[in-house]
């Protein structure tokens, strides 16, 4: 994502160059029609153009705040899928019970941080239409690789092995009951929001609306030339063409805020999130870990065969 990056007024205009080109051509083939069949009949007050415009920036300002409110709503959900996942992490390390610290249960800590990392990576992947597993084939282990691939929902079968795992590690004595529990609320708020992002990703914006806003902006950009043929004449070209510009930015602008999974420059950063919680839960398990290694002993340095006598000289 290019959230803090400058993006190139390219890209900008790239996005409504086909609405340029046309607003373009139509205020030319105006000119030159009034150049050689130049009448008055065709003038009408400035004040038809005006009221319109007034109405478009209406409903351009209601659709933009409302798709910004789908955007930042994508970002609360991230930013507290981030704040779950640190702490399903915390409590597995924390609840687990190891006194002897075993390999089984570094294994078990660090297998549940990897497929909670897969999880948040699959589904930036589903969100954005595109095949998760291949997002998570290099971290998952082939038992659990093996066992998503049956399922259709990729993040929905890893938090389902979480909670088999869980129950193992419950039967096994590893974890109490209160703190199976306590485990499974968090995996419960990773859930849910899985699934406000996945009423944000399948609720469309109302096409009527979008529709309305269209149609308003082309007869608007149609009447402005009426206006201002008395006022400016040839000079009109530059100014239509920059506010119909204006007003073609800003409903594009609505258009790519109210869908934030689409993978564009101003979406939510999913994939960088995600490498963010990767990086923050094996950290845990591999700080954990550290705690209670004893520290290796410094290889002490061979001397050689031959040393020299103290309080000793040789004469050659």
């Amino acid at each position: 994502m290019l959230l803090k990056k400058k993006i190139p007024m390219k890209y900008v205009l790239g996005k409504i160059k086909i609405e340029l080109f046309l607003v373009i051509l139509y205020v030319i083939s105006f000119e030159i029609f009034l150049y050689y069949y130049g009448t008055n009949a065709i003038n009408i007050p400035i004040a038809i153009p005006t009221i319109i415009g007034t109405i478009i920036s209406l409903l351009l300002a209601f659709k933009s705040n409302q798709a910004y409110d789908r955007w930042w709503e994508a970002r609360i959900i991230w930013g507290a899928i981030v704040n779950d996942s640190r702490t399903l992490i915390r409590q597995v390390i924390a609840f687990y019970k190891d006194p002897d610290f075993s390999v089984e249960a570094n294994d078990f800590k660090e297998n549940f941080a990897k497929r909670q990392a897969a999880w948040c990576y699959s589904l930036s992947q589903s969100l954005r239409g595109k095949d998760p597993l291949k997002a998570v084939k290099q971290i998952l282990s082939d038992e659990d690789f093996k066992y998503i691939k049956k399922h259709k929902h990729v993040p929905n079968a890893i938090l389902l092995l979480h909670s088999k795992d869980l129950k193992k590690a419950n039967e096994q004595g590893k974890i109490n009951t209160y703190q199976q529990v306590e485990i499974d609320n968090t995996l419960t708020r990773l859930c849910d929001s899985m699934g406000k992002c996945e009423r944000i990703k399948n609720t469309i914006f109302p096409t009527t609306y979008s529709m309305y806003i269209r149609f308003t902006l082309c007869l608007f950009i149609i009447l402005l030339p009426f206006g201002l043929t008395d006022l400016l004449g040839w000079l009109q070209i530059p100014l239509v063409t920059t506010i119909g510009a204006a007003f073609f930015l800003i409903e594009k602008m609505a258009i790519h805020l109210q869908d934030p999974f689409e993978n564009r420059p101003t979406d939510t950063p999913m994939t960088a999130i995600s490498s963010t919680i990767e990086k923050n839960l094996v950290q845990m398990v591999n700080e954990f870990r550290d705690e209670f290694e004893t520290p290796a002993k410094k290889p002490e340095v061979e001397l050689h065969h031959i040393q020299p006598v103290k309080n000793s000289y040789f004469v050659l």
